[in-house]
C-alpha cells in the first residue's frame, strides 16, 4: 500500500522534498490502514470526513454541478448529498466519479490537504496580517450605515418570482433573516422539479447578506453549493406595524446552460418569527401561472411591472 502511494506521488510530479515532508505521516496512516483493510472501518471514515471537499474541488473546475452530473448521468440531488457529506456514493457510482476525474478509489478519501497536492493544486499562501482588507471595509461600512428597522423585518419568508430557468412560470422559495454578530444575514431554499414519474427535486440553497439604507432592503446572496451565482432583491419595506407582503424587484441568472441575466417583479410573504419548517418546505416549488395556490392579489402584484424610459421598474 506505502508503494502504491509513492507510486502515485511520482506520477504526478510531486516534488521530493514534499513527499519527504509527508512520508512519515502518510507511513504512519498507511500502517494503521493496513491492520483494518480487510474491514474498510478507516476507508469509510475517511471518505465520510473527506470526499464531500474533495469532491467540491473537483467540481470547482467545471462551469457547474449541473454539467458535472449531467456528463456522469448521475441525479443531482443524489450528488448534492455527496457534496454535502449526507451520503456515501455507492461502489458502482464511486468508480463512476472517479473514474470521469482520473483519480484512484483511494485518492478520493485523503485528507483534502493532501488531495490537494496529488490533483496538482496550488493552495494559496494567505500571509497572516491584521490589516483590515478592501471587502472587509467595504461590508463594514454597510454594517454602519445600515437601518436598525432591520430587525423588524428579521423572519421567515415565502418569496415569488417568475422563474428565470423555468419561464412561464412562478417559484416559491423560502427565507429567513436573522441577525448573527452584528451583520443580519439570511438562508434561501428553492426545489425544482425534476421532469418525470418520481417527482424528485433539485435543493439549491443560497446565503447572503441584507442592509436597510434610505428605506430599501437590500439582499445580495450565492448560491452556495456551486458558488456560480450571485443575485440581488431589492424591496420596499413595511411601514405598518403588521408586515404581510412586500415588493420589490429581483435580478439573477437563469441556471441553464445559456446563464441568460435577468430580472423579475418578486413578492416577499411573511410567515413569522417561527414556524414549522417541514410544512413550510411543502410549499416551496414550481408553479403554473394559473396554478390555484397562486391567490390573485399575488398573480396581481407580479404582473404589475413596466419599463419607463428604459428602466425595468415596479407600477
Amino acid at each position: 500500500m506505502v508503494w502504491r502511494v509513492l507510486k502515485a506521488f511520482r506520477s504526478r510530479n510531486i516534488q521530493s522534498s514534499i513527499v519527504l515532508r509527508n512520508f512519515a505521516s502518510w507511513l504512519k496512516v498507511m500502517r494503521i490502514a493496513a491492520m483494518f483493510e480487510s474491514s474498510g472501518t478507516i476507508v469509510k471514515a475517511c471518505m465520510r470526513d473527506f470526499l464531500p471537499a474533495n469532491l467540491r474541488l473537483l467540481c470547482s473546475h467545471y462551469r457547474s454541478v449541473a454539467e458535472v452530473c449531467r456528463k456522469l448521468r448521475i441525479n443531482r440531488g443524489q450528488f448534492n448529498k455527496y457534496l454535502c457529506g449526507n451520503s456515501l456514493p455507492t461502489p458502482f457510482n464511486l468508480k463512476r466519479i472517479c473514474d470521469f476525474f482520473g483519480v484512484e478509489e483511494y485518492e478520493i478519501g485523503l485528507p483534502t490537504e493532501q488531495f490537494i497536492i496529488l490533483i496538482g493544486v496550488k493552495a494559496r499562501r494567505i500571509s497572516p496580517s491584521s490589516e483590515v482588507t478592501a471587502p472587509q471595509r467595504m461590508l463594514d461600512h454597510l454594517r454602519q450605515q445600515s437601518s436598525s428597522q432591520l430587525k423588524a423585518h428579521t423572519g421567515y419568508y415565502y418569496e415569488y418570482y417568475h422563474a428565470m430557468t423555468e419561464p412561464g412560470s412562478i417559484l416559491c422559495s423560502l427565507v429567513h433573516i436573522y441577525e448573527e454578530g452584528q451583520h443580519f444575514v439570511y438562508g434561501r431554499n428553492e426545489r425544482l422539479q425534476i421532469a418525470g414519474p418520481d417527482g424528485e427535486f433539485e435543493q439549491y440553497r443560497y446565503v447572503g447578506v441584507a442592509y436597510y439604507l434610505q428605506d430599501r432592503l437590500f439582499l445580495i446572496d450565492y448560491e452556495s453549493l456551486t458558488s456560480n451565482e450571485i443575485s440581488q432583491t431589492i424591496l420596499i419595506p413595511s411601514f405598518k406595524s403588521c408586515i404581510t407582503r412586500l415588493n420589490g424587484l429581483k435580478m439573477g441568472v437563469s441556471a441553464a446552460d445559456h446563464r441568460a441575466p435577468a430580472c423579475s417583479r418578486v413578492v416577499w410573504e411573511y410567515l413569522g418569527q417561527e414556524i414549522n419548517r417541514t410544512n413550510a418546505n411543502r410549499r416551496v416549488r414550481l408553479y403554473s401561472m394559473d396554478d390555484p395556490a397562486i391567490d390573485d392579489d399575488l398573480r396581481g402584484r407580479l404582473a404589475q411591472t413596466k419599463v419607463v424610459d428604459g428602466l425595468f421598474v415596479i407600477a
